[in-house]
């Protein structure tokens, strides 16, 4: 009777002593992410709109260069809003702002607990190394945050061209 598939089937593999450091470094990482989104504010002080990009401005740093010398958004613009806004619950607004950010936001919703049972627990399941699961999921966003990039680079780029005939 105990000798069921699932008994049988291994879905997850120890974790040595580096990896489960690791594993509670990066949930550290994304806890922090995620307070830092809590405490800003992405709505537009005068209007109450939300913004789409540079709530980044309230932690001390610049506006983005690139942005201001090309009039392009680059990848990461509007990421920091994003998480922002989805903090907030307002997931279409976090959308508008950054669709990549809220990809990146759910994985890091998904590999919180992940990182969590593995950390405390010892244990890692489903990827049987952290590396190939934080490698996965790092490749995964960057993806996701070049591929909106570019489609957004391309829709202002034929915007102005209409602009010029």
């Amino acid at each position: 009777m105990g000798n069921t598939f699932f008994s049988r089937c291994q879905v997850f593999t120890h974790a040595t002593a580096w990896e489960r450091a690791a594993a509670l470094f990066f949930a550290g990482g994304v806890i922090a992410v995620f307070l830092v989104a809590s405490r800003l504010n992405p709505y537009d002080p005068a209007t109450g709109e939300p913004l789409s990009v540079g709530t980044h401005t309230q932690l001390g740093l610049p506006p983005c260069n690139f942005l201001a010398m090309s009039g392009f958004p680059c990848p990461s613009c509007g990421m920091t809003t994003s998480f922002a806004l989805l903090m907030r619950g307002d997931v279409v607004a976090g959308w508008r702002a950054n669709g990549a950010g809220i990809f990146l936001a759910f994985l890091g919703w998904v590999a919180l607990p992940w990182c969590l049972l593995a950390g405390l627990g010892g244990r890692l399941w489903w990827f049987f190394r952290l590396e190939s699961g934080l490698l996965t999921g790092l490749l995964a966003g960057l993806a996701i945050t070049l591929l909106r990039w570019m489609v957004v680079s391309g829709v202002i780029a034929l915007g102005r061209l209409g602009e010029i005939k």
